[in-house]
């Protein structure tokens, strides 16, 4: 068997455990498998994953376990990759520096070293140091080809080929300045931005609530801005905003909430608040933590023209019927593998170097 032929099947077999995972902790039950040790060894992890990183919760590394095991489809891997000639590729060991913001984050990079028939050298995020080296160990588990594919270091980056980073529009500059003698990828700041055309259904306007709140905003597809037209009812927002109340709940968010709320009426801006949201009229796309930025807009054509100009800003446009390229209400964390970071195809940058 070649070696993507058997990295595909191995990947497989980690989206069929990861469904079954997911399906065991919803329901509480022993399943029919013979990866009862690993269930619990995925448990425990889970579990103790908010330990270390506060913003780690269960339900939010469950919604990334299941993401993901939806993906891991023997459809969805050939067809993903049905369109490059893999046999391009020349072996390579490529760094991989990642971001922690959410869990799971950097996977894709690293599935795309793998199915590619790439070395990995993985400097992990402070932040998630527990969910990717899980899935590689269960990885290893199942095929022992992946047991030197993936080397895992706290050291100084050296001896790879080619590096992807991903980090703030600060440290970007430092890996520019740091990589620029080799093949890479530096990735920096984006955000998600939703326009409303003030058409939305109730159940629209609920499920981006989904792309509002999941990983309490965290993420570069995480919403942090909504375009309004003009005269808008912003009522039927907060109303559809009323599921997602019990995430105050959650102490690192409360005080997020509570400390922004605090800046924003010392600062005498105007805000809209409902108790766990607050809303402020702002023209940047970055807003912090338990807010949202929104702006009115008049004329739809101009707006795509400004949009089309922040394009190097924005990850993800929600909407309906305003893009060609827009993403639909509620579907923003659950990406296919063509949804390439910041547009740039990984795989193909990975055959090319």
């Amino acid at each position: 068997m070649s070696d993507h032929n058997l990295t595909i099947k191995a990947f497989v077999k980690l989206g069929d455990f990861l469904r079954s995972f997911c399906e065991y902790i919803e329901s509480g039950n022993r399943l029919d498998t013979t990866d009862d040790e690993w269930l619990s060894i995925f448990r425990t992890e889970v579990e103790m994953a908010h330990h270390y990183n506060g913003w780690f919760t269960k339900d939010n590394c469950i919604h990334a376990f299941s993401t993901w095991g939806n993906t891991l489809t023997q459809l969805n891997l050939e067809n993903w990759l049905s369109t490059y000639d893999l046999e391009r590729n020349q072996k390579k060991t490529v760094a991989l520096i990642m971001a922690g913001n959410i869990p799971l984050v950097g996977f894709h990079d690293l599935l795309s070293v793998l199915v590619t028939g790439n070395k990995a050298l993985v400097k992990l995020s402070s932040s998630d140091q527990k969910l990717i080296p899980l899935l590689i160990r269960y990885l290893s588990s199942i095929e022992p080809y992946f047991k030197d594919k993936v080397v895992f270091t706290k050291e100084r980056l050296t001896n790879f080929d080619a590096v992807i980073a991903t980090g703030s529009n600060n440290t970007a500059r430092y890996f520019e300045y740091y990589f620029s003698k080799k093949p890479n990828i530096i990735r920096k700041n984006r955000n998600s931005v939703a326009v409303l055309r003030g058409k939305e259904s109730h159940k629209e306007l609920t499920a981006l609530g989904e792309d509002i709140f999941r990983y309490f905003g965290l993420g570069c597809r995480s919403v942090s801005k909504i375009f309004l037209p003009k005269k808008y009812e912003i009522d039927q927002f907060y109303k559809a905003m009323f599921n997602y109340n019990e995430i105050i709940n959650h102490n690192k968010y409360a005080n997020n909430y509570d400390y922004n709320k605090a800046v924003y009426l010392m600062s005498e801006f105007k805000i809209l608040d409902n108790g766990f949201l607050i809303l402020k009229e702002d023209e940047s796309y970055a807003s912090p933590i338990a807010s949202l930025f929104y702006e009115y807009y008049e004329d739809a054509a101009e707006l795509q023209k400004r949009l089309s100009a922040d394009s190097e800003k924005i990850q993800c446009i929600v909407s309906s019927n305003f893009l060609d390229a827009e993403v639909a209400f509620g579907t923003t964390q659950t990406p296919s593998l063509t949804d390439y970071a910041d547009g740039l195809d990984t795989v193909e940058f990975l055959l090319a170097t």
